[in-house]
């Protein structure tokens, strides 16, 4: 019995967090439960998040291509599929779980949990699409789109979107027909060989359009032009 009220008051806790009540608050622990619990627990086999995180997937694909289509509408089809993959991809899904701490809610094998399962990115990532997942089948469309616009879509500029940035700079460049060259200036290095810090600028010809820090020069140079393409955008 403990141990059933010490879940139903984290269920209650994640409930405020994520801002949606559930009428069904088992959907959200089974959205909770990774593999290596329900095979540990010898649940059957569909206990597991993984269904969920199937139909969370699908959902969140859909809300981010209609957000992306309609705020940017200077991209071409194939800057919108990078972009929308940008924010699906398991780096951002991760970063936006720690937001919101669902490690700490997991449900997980004690293996799992002893070599840092809380805070391993894959399965962060599949347990905020499985929890999509179970919003959407507890709530509708309608609640699971503002969930994925409240916490993944939220303030797209002040998160760190993991794509190639330096492709997308560059295709933008030569889509403008532009004939200046395209190039990163490493302006400073700092710090022992162990723990280094570039600071990188990109340049079209003579300009610095994009600035960028990092533990390596290809870390500063990706942050660089990511600064450089939200720059230009703000520009058209």
């Amino acid at each position: 019995m403990k141990g059933r009220k010490r879940n139903e008051d984290k269920l209650v806790m994640l409930e405020e967090r994520i801002k949606y009540r559930f009428s069904d608050p088992d959907i959200l622990l089974h959205a909770l439960t990774h593999s290596s619990y329900a095979n540990e627990m010898r649940l059957e086999k569909e206990k597991n998040n993984e269904r969920l995180e199937f139909l969370g997937d699908a959902v969140l694909e859909l809300v981010t291509s209609e957000y992306v289509y309609q705020e940017y509408l200077e991209l071409s089809e194939g800057d919108l599929t990078k972009l929308r993959a940008s924010i699906v991809c398991e780096q951002t899904l991760s970063s936006c779980a720690r937001d919101l701490n669902i490690g700490q809610f997991l449900l997980l094998g004690k293996g799992e949990d002893i070599s840092g399962g809380r805070n391993r990115n894959s399965i962060l990532s599949d347990a905020l699409e499985a929890v999509i997942g179970a919003i959407y089948l507890d709530g509708g469309f309608t609640n699971a789109k503002e969930f994925i616009k409240g916490f993944i879509l939220a303030d797209l500029k002040g998160k760190n979107l993991f794509f190639d940035s330096k492709t997308i700079l560059q295709e933008i460049i030569q889509n403008d027909n532009n004939k200046q060259k395209l190039r990163y200036k490493l302006i400073s290095e700092e710090g022992p060989d162990h723990n280094k810090t570039f600071r990188v600028a990109v340049c079209i010809g003579n300009d610095e359009i994009g600035y960028g820090t990092g533990r390596t020069k290809k870390a500063a140079e990706q942050e660089a032009a990511n600064q450089a393409i939200l720059k230009l955008q703000d520009n058209l």
